[in-house]
């Protein structure tokens, strides 16, 4: 009997050791995934968007001091021509005339005020 006794505690002391590993739930495997290939997924379009963002500011470089004296030109007429404009809204997008003028139309006319009628002249009998 204490061989047989001796026996089943050394079968079942392999099977506790495998046992005693911890289990993850499907939810973290899921989740430690959608991680992983979102990770990977932002990674690819770093390194696709990487070259374009370079030129990009290759290109701001160049064109920085062309922005700078057009800002510097074109301040005061732009500061005036804001004080002017109440609603950005209320008016379509520039256009440019065959003679090269540029104007703003209003989306909606302003209403005209109604006309005063003329008072009569003569003397008025109340």
């Amino acid at each position: 009997m204490r061989a047989a006794l001796l026996a089943v505690c050394l079968a079942a002391a392999p099977a506790a050791a495998q046992e005693s590993a911890p289990e993850t739930s499907e939810e973290e495997d899921g989740l430690s995934l959608m991680e992983e290939g979102a990770r990977l997924f932002f990674r690819g379009i770093m390194s696709e968007l990487d070259p374009a963002l370079r030129e990009l500011e290759g290109l701001t470089r160049e064109l920085e001091p062309a922005v700078r004296d057009f800002a510097r030109e074109m301040g005061p007429a732009l500061r005036d021509l804001l004080g002017r404009v109440e609603d950005w809204s209320a008016y379509h997008p520039p256009e440019m005339l065959p003679n090269g003028d540029i104007i703003m139309r209003r989306k909606e006319p302003l209403e005209e005020p109604p006309a005063e009628t003329e008072a009569p002249s003569g003397p008025v009998d109340l």
